[in-house]
C-alpha cells in the first residue's frame, strides 16, 4: 500500500472531533497530524533559518559554464585557450566621434583615457589590450634600407598637426582600418580580453560588478565628458551578461505580480481569504527554502536559473489549491476541519507526490544536457520541488487543519456542486465537459486533436537549432546592447562573430611551409562559404613580411618554400601579431569572421571546416575545432540538437513509468500521455511560427511543460478511476472527478498561465519567449486534461464499472487510492 494512502472507504461526515479515531489512517498520516504543532514549529524554524540564508544569494554568470564541457570542440578550445587570447572571453569598446572623425585631438585624448581606464579595470588581461594607443599595435613598411616600423600612435603625441599627420600616415601603413578603426574613420575600438579570475581577489570574475564598472566609469563618464560629441558602444559576453543581470532586477518584480494574480484567481474561486492566503504563503515558503538551500550550498543564480523560483511558486500554488479544494468540500458537508484535512491527505497525497515526482523528472532530465548552466538550473529546480513535498503536501494540510475555511466559502462550494449536478448556473459550464464522455463528442474531440497533431508535426519539421536572429538573441532587438552591436557590425569589417580552427604543431612548427599552406587552403575554403566576411591567418602576415623583404615586389607576396625565408618572415610576424601565434610557435588559429551567428551560417561554415579537418589532419599537423564565439556556439548547437530528442524520450519515459505506477493500467497511461504529446507537438509548431530556435534558453521549456503538465491528468484521472471502480459509469465518474479536482485543474491552468505570461514583458527576450511557450503549454495541457481525458476514456476506459474482473486482471486495483 502506498505511503499516505489506505484502503478505500466511504469517508463518513465527522462533525465532532471526538467521533474521529486519531489512530486511523496510515503511519505517515498519524505521524503528521497527531504531531501537528511540532510539525509547524519545525517548519517555522527551518523557514526562518533559510530566509536568512537567502540574503547571501549571488547573481552572476560564467563564460565557461555556458559551454558544453565534454564536447570535443570545447575540450580543444579549453586546452588551448591560453594560447588564443584573442578568441576567448573579451569585450569590444568603440568610441565614436559624432561630430567629426578620429583625428580630432580632443577625441584622441578621450580615446586615450578610455584605453587607460580599461587597462586598469580589474579582470582585464592587460597584456593583450589593443587599440591605436597600445604599443603592440604597429605599422610596417618596406624602404630601401629594409623594414621600418613602430607603434601606430607616434611617440609623445601632443595633438599637433604634425603628430596628427604622422598618425594618419601610420594608420595607412598598419592595415587596422576595419578592425580597430571604423571604415568611415568616425570611431575607434579598444579590444579588451578578460581573465577568468580577478587577480586582485582570486575569485571568479563578477560580471555584474564588471559590467556596472564599465557602464559607469567608461560609458557614462566619457559620454558626459564629450558633451554629446562622444558616444560609447560596448559588446562582448561580459557586457551581455551584465545587461541580463540588470534585466533580472526588473524580472524579480514579476514574482510579486505572479503572486498577486494567483491570489486573485484563487480568491475569486474560493471567496475565502484565509485559505487563499495559506496557499500563497506555503508556496512562498517553498521558494524561500529553495533559495536558502541554494545559497547555503554556494550556488549562484544566473539569467537562466532565475526563472526557477517562479516555476516552483506556480507549481506550489497548483498543488496547494487541490488540497484546499478537497478540505473545503468536506467542511461544506459538515466534516470537522481537522478530519477534512486528513481525508484530503488520504485522497490526494499519492497523486500529489506522483505529480511532484513528474515535475522533478521534468527538471532532472535537464541534467542530461552537457552545459553546466542548464545542470545548475536542473539542480536548483529539483531542490525547489523537494521543498514542495513538505510545504504543500504536508504543511498546508496541517495549516488548514487549524484554520479551516470560512463557512460561507464551504457553503458556496456545495451550492456549486448542486448546480453542477443540475446543470444550472456556473455548473452548466462544467456539465458541458461531461458530453465528451459520449461517443459523438468524444469522436469529434479525438478527430480534431489528430488533425492538429498532424498539422503541428508538419510545421514542427521546420524547427531550427540555435539562434535565428542577428545580434544577441537573449535581449530585445531594440536593446542598447543590440544597437551597439548593429553599429559595430555596420562600421567594422571584422565582426565579433568569430569561427576559428586551431592549428597545432610541434614547437616552432607553425611557421613551416606545409602547415602554413594547409592553413591557407582552409582559409580559402571557408572564405567561399556564404556568410563569411573574411578570414585571417598567420599566412597573411608572413606573406606581407616576405614581400616587404624583397622591396615590396608583388610576386613575392607568397609562402616561400625556403624555410630560412619563412623563419625570418615568421619571426617578424610573431612580433607584430602576437594574437595569431603562441610563444612556442606551435599554436595558431585560422579565423573566419562571420556576418552573423545564425544557425544556418554556423552550420555551413562548420560543414566545410569539418570536411577539411578530416582530410588534412596528420600526426604532426592537427586541425582542431573549434574556438571563437561562433565556434563555441556551433558546438553548443550540436549538443542542443543531440539533447533535444533524447531529453524528450527520457522525460516521457519517466512520466509513463510514474503514471503506470499510479494507475497500473496501460490504457489509463495512454489516456494521460496522449494530451501531453499533442501539446509538445503544437509547442514546437508555435516555436516555428514565432521564429524561436531550440537553444540553451528554450531547450528546458518542453521538458518542463511535460513534467508539470502531467499534474492535471494525475489528479483528474485518479479520481475518475476511483469512482469508476466504485461502480459509477464513466459519465458520472468523470462528473464527480470534475467536481472534486477537475474544476481546480482549470483554475490551476489559468493561475499558472497568468503567472508566467508576465515574463513576456521581460527585457530579456529568452525569458519572454519562455513565458509565451510555457503559457501556451499550461493552457493546452489544461484543455487536454479536461476535454481529451474524457474523450479518450470513452474509447479506452468505458464500461469499467461493468467489467470489474477484466480491469482488475489488467492491473487497475480495486481502489485507485491503493495504487503504488
Amino acid at each position: 500500500m502506498a505511503v499516505g494512502m489506505e484502503k478505500s472507504e466511504e469517508m463518513p461526515v465527522v462533525k465532532e472531533l471526538k467521533d474521529f479515531d486519531p489512530k486511523s489512517g496510515n503511519m505517515l498520516e498519524r505521524l503528521i497530524f497527531n504531531n501537528r504543532l511540532a510539525v509547524m514549529i519545525a517548519c517555522v524554524v527551518v523557514t526562518l533559518a533559510l530566509a536568512y540564508q537567502t540574503t547571501r544569494i549571488v547573481f552572476n554568470a560564467s563564460f565557461e559554464k555556458m559551454l558544453p564541457q565534454s564536447h570535443p570542440y570545447i575540450k580543444n578550445y579549453l586546452a588551448n585557450k591560453q594560447d588564443l587570447p584573442g578568441l576567448g572571453n573579451s569585450i569590444r569598446v568603440v568610441v565614436e566621434n559624432t561630430r567629426g572623425d578620429i583625428f580630432d585631438p580632443q577625441y584622441l585624448d578621450i580615446l586615450r583615457q578610455v584605453n587607460d581606464d580599461l587597462v586598469l579595470t580589474p579582470g582585464v588581461d592587460r597584456a593583450w589590450v589593443k587599440s591605436i594607443w597600445t604599443p603592440a599595435v604597429r605599422w610596417n613598411e618596406v624602404t630601401e634600407e629594409g623594414f621600418q616600423g613602430g607603434p601606430v600612435m607616434p611617440d609623445n603625441f601632443d595633438g599637433s598637426e604634425e603628430k596628427v599627420s604622422k598618425l594618419k600616415q601610420n594608420i595607412t601603413r598598419s592595415g587596422i582600418v576595419g578592425s580597430l578603426l571604423a571604415t568611415n574613420y568616425k570611431s575607434a575600438m579598444v579590444f579588451v580580453p578578460l581573465l577568468d579570475k580577478d587577480p586582485s581577489t582570486g575569485k571568479r570574475l563578477d560580471y555584474n560588478a564588471f559590467s556596472k564598472q564599465i557602464e559607469n566609469d567608461i560609458r557614462k563618464k566619457y559620454e558626459a565628458m564629450g558633451k554629446g560629441e562622444i558616444k560609447i558602444h560596448i559588446v562582448g559576453f561580459a557586457k551581455l551578461v551584465g545587461d541580463l543581470i540588470d534585466g533580472l532586477m526588473q524580472v524579480m518584480t514579476y514574482f510579486g505580480i505572479a503572486a498577486l494574480i494567483a491570489a486573485i484567481v484563487i480568491f475569486f474561486y474560493t471567496r475565502c481569504i484565509r485559505s487563499t492566503g495559506l496557499v500563497i504563503i506555503c508556496s512562498v515558503v517553498a521558494v524561500i527554502w529553495q533559495l536558502g538551500i541554494v545559497a547555503t550550498l554556494g550556488f549562484e543564480l544566473d539569467p537562466y536559473s532565475i526563472l526557477v523560483p517562479f516555476l516552483v511558486f506556480a507549481i506550489g500554488v497548483s498543488h496547494g489549491v487541490q488540497k484546499m479544494n478537497g478540505i473545503m468540500q468536506d467542511v461544506g458537508r459538515g466534516t470537522h476541519k481537522l478530519v477534512a484535512a486528513r481525508y484530503t491527505f488520504r485522497r490526494l497525497f499519492l497523486a500529489g507526490l506522483t505529480a511532484l515526482m513528474a515535475d522533478a523528472v521534468g527538471f532532472a532530465v535537464l541534467m542530461l544536457i552537457d552545459i553546466p548552466v542548464i545542470k545548475d538550473l536542473a539542480l536548483t529546480a529539483s531542490i525547489g520541488v523537494a521543498g514542495l513535498v513538505i510545504t504543500n503536501l504536508l504543511l498546508l494540510p496541517v495549516f488548514l487543519s487549524y484554520t479551516g475555511v470560512s463557512p460561507k466559502a464551504a457553503r458556496r462550494s456545495l451550492q456549486e456542486e448542486s448546480e453542477e449536478n443540475t446543470g444550472k448556473g456556473v455548473g452548466a459550464l462544467w456539465s458541458l465537459l461531461d458530453h465528451f464522455t459520449q461517443r459523438r463528442w468524444a469522436t469529434r474531440a479525438v478527430v480534431v486533436s489528430a488533425i492538429l497533431a498532424v498539422a503541428g508535426f508538419v510545421v514542427s519539421l521546420n524547427l531550427k537549432i540555435g539562434d535565428l536572429d542577428p545580434g544577441a538573441p537573449e535581449l530585445r532587438p531594440n536593446s542598447r546592447y543590440n544597437k551597439d552591436n548593429n553599429y559595430i557590425t555596420s562600421n567594422y569589417s571584422l565582426s565579433s562573430d568569430q569561427f576559428a580552427v586551431i592549428l597545432k604543431t610541434p614547437t616552432e612548427g607553425a611557421i613551416k611551409y606545409e602547415p602554413l599552406i594547409e592553413a591557407d587552403r582552409l582559409a580559402l575554403a571557408m572564405q567561399q562559404v556564404p556568410g563569411v566576411q573574411t578570414t585571417v591567418t598567420m599566412s597573411d602576415a608572413i606573406r606581407m613580411i616576405t614581400a616587404g623583404t624583397y622591396d615590396g615586389n608583388p610576386k613575392w607576396y607568397t609562402l616561400n618554400r625556403s624555410q630560412e625565408v619563412l623563419n625570418y618572415s615568421g619571426q617578424q610576424s610573431c612580433f607584430d601579431n602576437p594574437d595569431l601565434i603562441n610563444s612556442t610557435i606551435s599554436v595558431t588559429p585560422v579565423i573566419a569572421y562571420l556576418s552573423d551567428h545564425k544557425a544556418e551560417t554556423l552550420s555551413r561554415v562548420l560543414t566545410v571546416a569539418e570536411e577539411f579537418v578530416k582530410k588534412h589532419t596528420t600526426k604532426d599537423r592537427q586541425f582542431l575545432l573549434a574556438a571563437g564565439s561562433s565556434g563555441i556556439e556551433a558546438a553548443t548547437n550540436i549538443v542542443v540538437k543531440s539533447a533535444n530528442r533524447t531529453m524528450l524520450l527520457y522525460v516521457y519515459g519517466a512520466v509513463i513509468v510514474l503514471c503506470f505506477i499510479t494507475f497500473r493500467s496501460w490504457r489509463a497511461v495512454l489516456v494521460a500521455i496522449l494530451p501531453l504529446i499533442l501539446t509538445s507537438i503544437l509547442c514546437e509548431a508555435l516555436m516555428v511560427a514565432l521564429g524561436i530556435g531550440v537553444k540553451v534558453a528554450t531547450l528546458p521549456v518542453i521538458a518542463l511543460g511535460v513534467g508539470i503538465g502531467i499534474d492535471y491528468a494525475l489528479y483528474l484521472l485518479s479520481m475518475q478511476l476511483k469512482y469508476q471502480r466504485e461502480g459509477l459509469p464513466l459519465g458520472e465518474a468523470y462528473q464527480k472527478a470534475v467536481q472534486f479536482t477537475g474544476k481546480v485543474v482549470g483554475l490551476v491552468g489559468i493561475t499558472l498561465a497568468g503567472g508566467v505570461i508576465t515574463w513576456s514583458l521581460s527585457p530579456i527576450k529568452f525569458q519572454a519567449d519562455m513565458g509565451i511557450l510555457l503559457t501556451f503549454m499550461f493552457l493546452w495541457n489544461m484543455f487536454g486534461a479536461l476535454i481529451l481525458i474524457p474523450a479518450l476514456s470513452h474509447f479506452m476506459l468505458n464500461g469499467m464499472h461493468e467489467n470489474v474482473d477484466e480491469y482488475v486482471e489488467e492491473g487497475i486495483p480495486a481502489d485507485i487510492e491503493t495504487a503504488g
